[in-house]
């Protein structure tokens, strides 16, 4: 059997490298899978004219690079976003998609919480960068759940253009129309991770939504994850498991 295709996108913080280097490990050999840059973090700044479409257009040029017609798409948080948009654009470049917790999924049928959540992340915006990231953080976890501490240390040089591309994104969703019905079209597999300690009133909401959307939906919840303690840097042999699973069975499919 070829190897499966894959192209795996960050979120708005990590670099593709660190956010997926242990999930990329105990994939096997016969995966050949590419962990993505954003291209919002190419430059100093987010470009001007930056949107979800800017992220889709650099996973198809990379794919073209490597002679990929077709692939699989993973997503995470941000990452996510982009695997949503780029799949109602060009459905018929994917085998199959997986959403790990993505950051937005379309501003349809939003729950009164889930909008009440959307105006407090609004209110971030004119922190000083010490308390975006903290308050940005404690927005998307239940109240109980523990966040990881800062790394010891000076913080990496990147981590300076991360506030900026967080707004960028942000701003994203609120203007981006992502095409419900096109989604609804995708008939082919899609795979939620979830976990249990992320606000339920964001990604409880996202998956809750999309399984109404796509007709080939499975949602995997990891009960003790959360958005920054994600599973497939937590228990990535598990994760491995499911995505291969997943994948095999969008081959066996088409």
């Amino acid at each position: 059997m070829k190897p499966f295709r894959v192209v795996l996108l960050p979120g708005s913080v990590l670099p593709a490298g660190t956010a997926y280097g242990r999930l990329l490990e105990v994939l096997g050999p016969d995966v050949d899978a590419v962990a993505k840059d954003l291209e919002l973090y190419q430059g100093d700044a987010p470009p001007p004219d930056w949107s979800l479409d800017t992220e889709g257009d650099g996973v198809l040029r990379e794919a073209d690079a490597r002679g990929w017609d077709t692939f699989h798409l993973l997503g995470y948080s941000g990452g996510g976003a982009v695997a949503l948009a780029l799949t109602a654009r060009h459905p018929e470049r994917l085998r199959s998609l997986a959403l790990l917790e993505p950051a937005w999924a379309g501003n349809w049928d939003w729950s009164p919480a889930h909008t009440r959540l959307w105006q407090r992340y609004g209110e971030l915006h004119d922190l000083p960068p010490e308390e975006f990231m903290p308050a940005f953080m404690r927005l998307q976890v239940k109240p109980d759940a523990v966040l990881p501490p800062p790394p010891p240390g000076p913080p990496p040089s990147w981590m300076a253009k991360r506030p900026a591309g967080i707004s960028a994104f942000l701003h994203a969703f609120d203007t981006y129309e992502l095409d419900r019905d096109r989604l609804a079209a995708f008939a082919k597999p899609v795979l939620f991770v979830l976990g249990g300690m992320s606000s339920p009133d964001e990604q409880g909401d996202n998956a809750d939504r999309l399984s109404r959307v796509f007709s080939d939906y499975r949602l995997e919840v990891f009960p003790e994850r959360h958005h920054f303690d994600p599973p497939h840097r937590a228990e990535p042999g598990r994760v491995a498991a499911l995505l291969r699973e997943h994948w095999a069975r969008a081959v066996a499919a088409a």
